[in-house]
């Protein structure tokens, strides 16, 4: 252990060394003269932008471009700063080249603009990852990465880490080689994640397939490919991965226990993608909750209600609860209207008027025919059920149920059927009393 401590000192000596003399070199005349233009491109550069950036935002409101070239222009339109010192700089430097024969006299001016050039290219190659917080991350590793490189301290920052180190069984981990795992896996991600979403599209464009089964063989490859990427990472910077395997043996034993619920979940969505008793699509009601299934995930299904509402249902409740599926073999579904008419009119032809007026309504089934019952004798009315049939439960019960209710009423009031109503007469007996009695 002291033995790398001194050689990790002696790395940082070095490096500090190396930075005194950039530093000293520095003062010289000739390289004072090469800041001074530097900081003048730089106060220039800012001048420009400041006049250019508006213009260019009002030219670029007045396009009608596709949507990613617009995007793009906005890109170059934050980072015109950048642009400007980057075309400054290359411009004076071979300008001084072109002045003098001694490479001295430019050295600092062609060091800034490679600087400025990858920095350019870092900002743009890092548009290639989405996500925002991870391209802040890769920029500004790239950026660092890019400076030690353009000033000659790669090899001594990575001398530096590599001695920052502990063993963990039989295995040797430094602060360079998790740096280099991370920027490998992250690496494989990226180019794990366009396969995979290469792949997604490609099965979610077969018509072969069934959606449930879309859905199973998308989680599949992005687990395998996910899974590739991480360990093709590790196996590249050296990690010997079985040593590891005692360690991610009792990780996996504690995580198992700590994430009983988050595993239950993850195999009962495996279980309803394979038994296919829920798809996207299907339309599904879960004690209160009604709607159709718009995504099945990893740990919850999306239920969207005809209100705009998304329900996040766990997995394991779909397999443990009781789930009604309203599309689960066929479309078809068969909803229930409760009317009541008159003593006074004629149970037959009440019943003939009640099919006629459902077969009315648009999303009423026409080859599987109404049918109207009687179902009992009230108080005040004859109690009827009307059953139809409609293959779209995705467009809504309760609205198809008031459509036939407006139907029935039209065809009620043409045909003079009336719906009764609890009435109460109160008689006055005994008129005779006085008023004062009768209280």
């Amino acid at each position: 252990m002291e033995g790398e401590m001194n050689a990790l000192w002696a790395e940082l000596a070095a490096i500090w060394g190396l930075v005194r003399l950039q530093f000293e070199n520095l003062m010289l005349p000739s390289r004072l003269w090469q800041l001074a233009l530097i900081l003048a491109v730089a106060v220039a550069s800012q001048v420009v932008t400041m006049l250019a950036q508006p213009r260019m935002r009002e030219w670029m409101r007045g396009r009608d471009w596709p949507i990613w070239r617009l995007r793009l222009l906005l890109v170059v339109n934050r980072r015109l700063r950048l642009i400007f010192f980057f075309a400054g700089m290359w411009m004076v430097t071979w300008a001084m080249r072109a002045v003098t024969p001694f490479p001295s006299r430019s050295y600092i001016l062609a060091l800034v603009a490679t600087l400025a050039t990858a920095w350019l290219i870092v900002v743009f190659g890092a548009r290639l990852v989405r996500n925002p917080v991870l391209r802040r991350v890769v920029r500004w590793a790239l950026w660092v990465y890019v400076t030690l490189w353009v000033f000659g301290l790669v090899e001594e920052v990575s001398g530096a880490l590599d001695q920052v180190a502990f063993t963990l069984g039989e295995v040797r981990l430094s602060l360079l080689i998790l740096v280099q795992a991370v920027v490998l896996v992250t690496v494989f991600f990226v180019v794990a994640r366009f396969a995979a979403a290469a792949g997604t599209d490609r099965i979610r464009r077969s018509e072969d397939l069934s959606p449930s089964l879309r859905v199973l063989l998308v989680k599949i490859l992005q687990i395998a490919l996910y899974g590739a990427a991480l360990f093709a990472g590790l196996r590249a910077v050296g990690v010997d991965l079985t040593g590891l395997a005692v360690l991610s043996g009792a990780i996996g034993v504690g995580l198992g226990f700590g994430l009983q619920k988050v595993v239950s979940n993850l195999v009962s969505g495996v279980i309803i993608l394979l038994d296919k008793s829920i798809k996207p699509g299907d339309v599904i009601s879960l004690g209160e909750t009604f709607g159709w299934v718009g995504t099945l995930g990893a740990r919850y299904a999306s239920i969207t209600t005809r209100d705009g509402k998304e329900y996040l249902i766990p997995n394991e409740d779909l397999i443990t609860g009781q789930v009604v599926n309203w599309s689960h073999s066929n479309d078809f579904v068969r909803l229930d209207v409760f009317f009541g008419t008159s003593y006074q009119n004629d149970p037959h032809l009440v019943r003939r008027i009640a099919v006629d007026a459902a077969l009315g309504v648009d999303r009423v089934l026409q080859e599987r025919k109404p049918v109207c019952h009687i179902v009992g004798f009230g108080d005040s009315s004859v109690d009827y059920i009307l059953r139809f049939w409609i293959t779209d439960p995705t467009g809504g019960l309760t609205n198809i149920r008031g459509n036939v209710y407006l139907a029935l009423w039209d065809a009620f009031q043409d045909n003079d059927i009336a719906i009764p109503f609890p009435q109460r007469e109160v008689r006055v007996l005994n008129k005779s009393l006085p008023i004062a009695d009768r209280s």
